[in-house]
């Protein structure tokens, strides 16, 4: 037990030590004054169900600094039982946004990977970029993954998403744990490593989706439609995968209502691990999973009598002191310093956490949006 427990904390530490190198390594573009953009861009949002959301979020596109002739909109509908599509129509009507409503008709699929293979095939922009239909986005977003793009050569581009809160402390803590993966996937790139990204905010050259096959190969595996893509294009394109880390790039997102809510979306997430071909990615999950695993097992040890106090709290306190330094670098990025306190009440249940949805995750099989999802048939029911 203790030759485990020091194992797997020292290397954890190890990590997040390398995580804060990496995340100071990143650049902060700073758009010149004078810029002015210069590639055709193509957003891509697939939809499900969000008639609450989607009208504020096309507000938002509509509001872009970005030329209105090097942008183009797709929302792809999947199967919506919603107003979402009326309250695009809607939108399209008054807008001068290049805005169009594509729809995932039967023999096209079900899915994200399959409503943004679809808009892909009818996308003219050469940069596309993702997002969610529940995002709010910051007027110089587009911009700014545009400068990325030609400033740095990049084909893909992770950018940084901040959850928002209302005043329970189940989202407050939620906005700390989601920073966690955020910086640890941008730090990733930091040190040429790219691990984690998320969908909400990221962009990639058209011509390289195509060149590695886009979701070829993970089809079925219905979440990870942007890191699995991501892996692709950093094996062909070494070195070309970029973070924005800008504070106007941040996209802003509302954090889980609901305990369930919120687990079926980390299972969601959780279930792509085990498809991981990057065998650092693999190590890294499993280093997360056996760390969080060993110290509560440890703590009870600690409580029988079975392991010695002066084991036990130096591995606690030496992996809460890096996560807080490392989480406070990120927090402070993100404009959210006042959850400082939330990281360590994070500690206490981020551990079992992390167990239940990596087991769960393995199972493959979970709810999203009114669907079953299974990672064996890729659809869903």
């Amino acid at each position: 037990m203790i030759a485990l427990l020091t194992s797997l904390v020292l290397g954890y530490s190890v990590f997040i030590v390398a995580a804060i190198i990496g995340w100071l390594r990143l650049p902060s573009p700073e758009l010149p004054e004078s810029y002015k953009p210069q590639i055709k861009i193509s957003v891509l949002i697939a939809v499900r169900n969000e008639a609450e959301n989607i009208g504020l979020l096309l507000q938002d596109l509509a509001a872009q600094n970005y030329p209105k002739d090097l942008l183009e909109v797709l929302i792809i509908d999947d199967h919506s039982k919603d107003r979402t599509a009326e309250i695009v129509k809607h939108f399209i009507a008054g807008t001068d946004l290049s805005l169009r409503l594509l729809r995932l008709e039967n023999g096209r699929g079900k899915g994200k990977k399959s409503a943004i293979a679809f808009g892909l095939e009818q996308a003219n922009g050469e940069l596309i970029v993702q997002t969610d239909g529940d995002c709010r986005l910051q007027p110089d977003w587009l911009k700014l993954l545009e400068y990325v793009y030609v400033s740095e050569g990049a084909k893909f581009i992770s950018g940084p998403v901040c959850l928002t809160a209302q005043n329970s402390l189940f989202q407050k803590m939620q906005v700390v744990e989601f920073a966690s993966l955020i910086g640890s996937g941008a730090a990733s790139m930091g040190l040429g490593k790219p691990n984690m990204c998320n969908g909400a905010n990221l962009a990639y050259e058209k011509a390289a989706f195509y060149a590695v096959n886009g979701f070829a190969g993970n089809e079925k595996i219905p979440s990870g439609d942007d890191e699995f893509l991501m892996h692709k294009i950093q094996a062909a394109f070494p070195g070309k995968v970029k973070f924005l880390k800008a504070k106007g790039g941040t996209v802003f997102t509302a954090a889980c209502e609901t305990l369930p809510q919120f687990l079926a979306q980390r299972i969601r997430w959780a279930s792509k691990w085990k498809h991981y071909k990057n065998p650092a990615a693999q190590l890294l999950a499993l280093l997360v999973f056996g760390v969080n695993l060993i110290l509560p097992v440890a703590l009870i040890f600690w409580l029988t009598g079975y392991l010695a106090g002066n084991i036990f709290w130096p591995a606690f306190l030496l992996k809460t002191t890096v996560d807080f330094v490392f989480l406070g670098l990120v927090l402070q990025f993100l404009g959210r310093t006042e959850y400082f306190i939330y990281i360590f009440p994070l500690q206490l249940v981020y551990m079992p956490y992390v167990v239940l949805t990596a087991l769960a995750g393995l199972a493959g099989t979970y709810r999203w949006k009114g669907r079953t999802l299974k990672n064996n048939d890729g659809n869903g029911s």
